[in-house]
């Protein structure tokens, strides 16, 4: 048998170099993906409760509610014919909670904040 000179194609040592290199690239990728996630989900998470705290304040606006004494429920600031129309949630799945007039609504997982 001889070989022909003018073949085409990868052979087996070509191949595996290949390979490894494409499996360090995906390697170095995936935290940099993962990290993106994780940003993209916080900021989404703090743009919902910049939304809560500015209905919050409408609310207690028209309803003369004073800072620290008085507390809105979810149903006083979320419905259709209220500031907001829809339950925001976070989409790391933590939960949202008001607080009184005056103070910021936070949510369950810890990074997450305006």
């Amino acid at each position: 048998m001889t070989r022909n000179s003018n073949a085409r194609g990868f052979n087996l040592i070509e191949t595996m170099i290949v390979i490894a290199i494409v499996g360090l690239l995906v390697a170095i990728a995936i935290p940099g993906f993962k990290k993106a996630r994780i940003e993209s989900m916080k900021n989404a998470c703090a743009n919902n409760l910049k939304q809560l705290y500015g209905a919050k304040n409408t609310w207690a606006a028209e309803n003369k509610k004073h800072p620290g004494d008085d507390e809105p429920n979810m149903s006083d600031i979320v419905g259709q014919q209220l500031s907001i129309p829809h339950e925001p949630k976070c989409p790391s799945g933590g939960q949202y909670t008001l607080g009184t007039v005056g103070q910021k609504p936070t949510c369950s997982i810890k990074d997450h904040t305006i």
